[in-house]
């Protein structure tokens, strides 16, 4: 399995989101509930339209079963609100415009695939490489860990690191200090 990198230019951040609002606006809050929770795709496309009504989300991580709440974002509390108004609660938020082949059932949710192929359609658009469906998580703990270093110990208890190399590595900060070391050289 090929390695995947968090998007670490805020520019192309700002980019992608653009890039999905004028295609999708699943897609776009699927982006953005990504880079502002730190949850898994999986964890992502089940969530339901109850689950994004109030302030924060409460759910429980699907991979390891723990209990996870974040903070809606208030840069697209608008835009979240008018995606589901003339939802019902118990519809999947990010539901597959397609009949699922197997089941035949309508009003299922998006699978990791698909999220996979439209985060690569993007990612193609705005020359990024090594970017999959753990891309979104990434960029959150990226992000998070560059606005405040200090977050490091935080990211290692959301993540169930032990070692904070294990953390740094899985935001891609070991090969950047490695890469700048190199550069430094004389």
């Amino acid at each position: 399995m090929k390695k995947v990198q968090p998007i670490r230019d805020e520019r192309v951040i700002d980019g992608m989101k653009h890039y999905f609002w004028i295609r999708s606006i699943r897609n776009y809050l699927f982006f953005c509930i990504g880079i502002y929770s730190g949850l898994r795709v999986s964890d992502l496309c089940r969530l339901r339209v109850i689950d994004v009504k109030g302030t924060h989300v409460n759910l429980v991580e699907q991979k390891n079963k723990h209990a996870k709440k974040f903070i809606i974002h208030p840069s697209i509390r608008q835009d979240l609100d008018r995606y589901i108004a003339e939802m019902k609660d118990t519809d999947f938020l990010f539901p597959s415009r397609q009949i699922k082949t197997v089941s035949r059932m309508r009003h299922q949710p998006i699978d990791r695939t698909t999220a996979y192929r439209f985060l690569n359609a993007a990612a193609k658009e705005f020359g990024l490489k090594e970017i999959g469906c753990h891309t979104l998580r990434k960029t959150w703990a990226y992000r998070l860990y560059m606005d405040d270093p200090e977050n490091l110990a935080l990211l290692m208890e959301m993540f169930g690191h032990i070692d904070p190399r294990e953390t740094l590595d899985y935001i891609g900060l070991t090969q950047d200090m490695m890469d700048r070391a190199i550069l430094r050289l004389r």
